[in-house]
């Protein structure tokens, strides 16, 4: 091995020659991205036109759905990133333009943007948009888009006022393109009816209807009337937690731009919530009205707000956005005193906590008659909030759970359902997060052989359910409104088998972004420096093996016997770290060379058959997060300027 500065790239490069037999998680994780690659042209014949839109129906009711279709395609960009095949990305910019335009016809998108719903769903819906931002940073489509969507919600877009500067809130729960949505009809909620019946109800005091079962018939016509009048009277305006989902946007606009007043956005709404929680004495309320007074459309109460504490999913529609909001603040600060802004909300959560059968439950509902529905908590979020801030006490936050063994367990889940133990649901099969750590902090070394082969039969059982006669989308196309045949928009997702979760955790050292709208947070990420494309070179396998506040220690290995590759690491997802040293280990784990470097990137030059582990120590959180990759050119095209119209 020997470092040297590259002559022909503005960083340091390492060269790595000792020859290394590739150890079986390189192995399997060249044959999961084989499997995937092949299983992404697959499911791309099966389901989408040559024009890029999808085999479907011909009317689509409601204000619920365009987030589906691109839940089940935006895989096609994650994976391109990770490092697959070049021709993803065609089919994911193909594929996205497509569902763009055939959503607009059927009415949910406007503007390109969805035209009205909840920042759960918008959440889900744009995480194909953010993968198309570390795909190609260049493309003047996206950065037009993001900064026109980013518009929406600062108040700047005149038809879409989402945004009251003077009150720093979200006008309501339900926004979009075309605005705040202070009126909701029967027609738009038609599709949700036949899921919903088996939610809690939303309100108290509906007719016939006893909150102590559960459940509520949303498919009875009486109750859904019913539901609909106090909808609008107690729900559809004003702010809720969930819209603080839309700091990823802004943040992605951000990354795409470099316009600093996005930055001030950020800060502003999450310290605005931050304000609110306080003044409630620290539980985060759900609802805040117009004139920005908590509970102001519900007799007074911080709870019953839409996705709140009472209906439908409590406690993790109030910290789930707490947490990506928390992480996006710091993404584009540094300070990482913004977690203390989910912190604040697991702890009193804890506070409130009970023993059952010898475990902790904590509640994850409040009704008018206090806190109820006592569960395990979910882990996921303090370990979200230790991959950021390396403190010990998010360890100790997840520590205290005294997580079930079930947790630690590697889960191939089955269709986006439920966990069997929890009663939690998985979506888009972020399942191992538990797992996952329990092996960066290490607990499980046999953990990257085990999340491969889960994930290789997981690729497989997908394919041959896509195959089946359930998967066939002529069965799904019938234009009824029935309200089975309207639950088939999930069909894409059920059917995708392009998830390469473990692929991502090993290669990036972090988990999967949190579902409904996170941004895909990394200790590293990787650049194929011959292709000048995003992604780990083909052939090359990559496993972080442990992360610390300074630190990341990863492995490198290149399996082709033929060809030299070369591979860029950066600081951060984001480039948002910087590289200070970078150590390649020899087999004793002594350093073998070390380069002292200034930088987000580092060139490594690996050999035919070679590989090292390697020792990369950085500072965190120092440089403004972009979506820049190494070779972007700063005489990107303008963004068009619209003429004005008079």
């Amino acid at each position: 091995m020997q470092a040297k500065q590259a002559e022909h790239q503005p960083m340091v490069s390492l060269r790595v020659d000792r020859p290394c037999r590739p150890p079986e998680w390189a192995v399997l994780q060249q044959q999961l991205m084989d499997d995937l690659n092949n299983a992404a042209e697959a499911f791309v014949e099966r389901y989408v036109q040559p024009d890029g839109t999808l085999l479907w129906r011909s009317v689509w009711p409601g204000m619920d759905g365009s987030d589906d279709p691109y839940e089940g395609f935006m895989n096609l960009a994650l994976l391109y990133i990770l490092g697959g095949h070049s021709a993803l990305y065609e089919h994911a910019r193909k594929v996205f333009d497509g569902i763009t335009w055939q959503w607009t016809e059927y009415g949910q998108i406007y503007r390109e943007f969805d035209g009205y719903y909840d920042w759960m769903h918008h959440g889900e819906g744009c995480l194909f948009f953010y993968f198309l931002g570390l795909a190609d940073p260049e493309s003047l489509k996206d950065r037009q888009r993001a900064r026109r969507f980013a518009q929406m919600y600062t108040g700047e877009d005149p038809e879409a006022q989402n945004y009251d500067r003077e009150k720093k809130l979200i006008r309501s729960p339900i926004n979009g393109s075309r605005g705040p949505r202070f009126v909701m009809t029967e027609e738009d909620w038609i599709t949700h009816r036949g899921i919903l019946d088996d939610y809690l109800p939303p309100f108290e005091d509906l007719t016939g209807v006893d909150i102590a079962s559960g459940k509520c018939p949303w498919s009875d016509d009486d109750v859904f009337r019913d539901i609909i009048r106090k909808m609008n009277d107690r729900m559809a305006k004003g702010d809720v937690p969930l819209n603080l989902n839309a700091t990823s946007l802004i943040a992605h606009a951000y990354m795409h731009s470099g316009d600093e007043e996005l930055i001030r956005w950020v800060v502003e709404y999450v310290g605005a919530w931050k304000k609110r929680a306080e003044a409630n004495g620290g539980i985060m309320p759900d609802n805040v009205g117009l004139s920005g007074v908590i509970g102001e459309y519900n007799e007074g109460k911080w709870w019953g707000g839409y996705y709140g504490w009472r209906w439908s999913h409590g406690l993790f529609t109030i910290v789930e956005p707490l947490t990506n909001a928390s992480m996006n603040a710091v993404l584009l600060t540094g300070d990482r005193g913004w977690l203390d802004v989910a912190r604040r909300q697991l702890d009193l959560n804890w506070e409130l906590r009970k023993s059952s059968d010898g475990r902790w439950l904590v509640p994850h509902k409040h009704l008018d008659s206090g806190w109820t529905d006592y569960k395990p908590a979910n882990p996921a979020y303090p370990i979200y909030l230790w991959t950021v801030s390396m403190d010990p006490q998010d360890l100790a936050r997840y520590d205290r759970l005294d997580v079930a063994e079930f947790y630690k367990e590697i889960e191939i889940p089955i269709v986006s359902g439920r966990n069997p133990h929890t009663g939690k649901e998985t979506k888009h099969y972020i399942a191992n997060t538990v797992p996952w750590f329990e092996y960066i902090r290490g607990n499980d070394p046999t953990y990257p052989e085990k999340i491969l082969k889960a994930n290789l039969a997981l690729v497989q059982r997908q394919l041959d359910k896509m195959r089946s006669p359930e998967g066939d989308p002529e069965g799904w196309v019938s234009d009824g409104y029935n309200l089975q045949e309207l639950s088939s928009i999930h069909k894409w997702q059920e059917m995708c088998p392009v998830y390469p979760e473990g692929l991502l955790q090993l290669t990036l050292g972090a988990p999967m972004h949190i579902s409904h709208g996170g941004l895909q947070h990394a200790r590293v990420r990787y650049y194929d420096a011959a292709a000048g494309r995003p992604g780990l070179p083909f052939k090359v396998s990559a496993l972080v093996e442990r992360i610390s506040d300074d630190s990341v220690t990863l492995t490198l290995i290149n399996t082709d016997d033929a060809e030299e590759k070369e591979v860029v690491i950066q600081a951060g997802g984001f480039g948002e770290h910087r590289f200070t040293k970078a150590e390649a280990l020899d087999e004793c784990g002594e350093p073998a060379v070390s380069v002292q470097l200034a930088d987000k990137w580092l060139l490594v030059q690996l050999g035919r058959a070679a590989g090292a582990r390697m020792v990369l120590t950085m500072e965190r959180y120092v440089n403004p997060p972009s979506y820049a990759t190494p070779w972007s050119r700063r005489d990107a095209a303008p963004l068009i300027q619209s003429r004005t119209i008079t």
